[in-house]
């Protein structure tokens, strides 16, 4: 098992960066790790993913403008956001996978672990 705590949410403008940060209990470096977000009124949707050997994916929502990386050192995920948007409001969660690879885990029910979120408010 692998507890996870998100950090790093708050308010922004258009515009602006925001880094989110995933401390894990353990090492990650066994797991998919991923980075959802839910916005008020819809679903949780993945939208950054890492695994195991490095290999990222992205949702076209985010692509160009959100990056996630490892930190294997500080048992770490991060989520560095720019160019928010108002559409990127919502509640960011990190999730851990019992997988090396992220190739097709785009929903929720592929995660087996999770952060309690951390809000993010875009405001134009």
């Amino acid at each position: 098992q692998v507890q996870l705590v998100e950090s790093g949410g708050g308010s922004v403008q258009a515009g602006g960066s925001l880094r989110l940060s995933c401390s894990a209990s353990r090492s990650t470096r066994s797991y998919c790790m991923g980075w959802f977000r839910q916005a008020p009124g819809k679903e949780r949707e993945m939208i950054a993913a890492i695994g195991s050997d490095g290999t990222t994916t992205y949702a076209d929502s985010v692509k160009g403008r959100f990056t996630i990386s490892e930190d294997n050192a500080k048992d770490t995920l991060y989520l560095d956001m720019t160019s928010l948007s108002t559409e990127d409001t919502g509640v960011y969660f990190c999730a851990a996978a019992d997988r090396f690879d992220c190739v097709g885990s785009w929903e929720p029910g592929d995660y087996n672990y999770w952060g309690r979120g951390t809000s993010v408010t875009v405001s134009s």
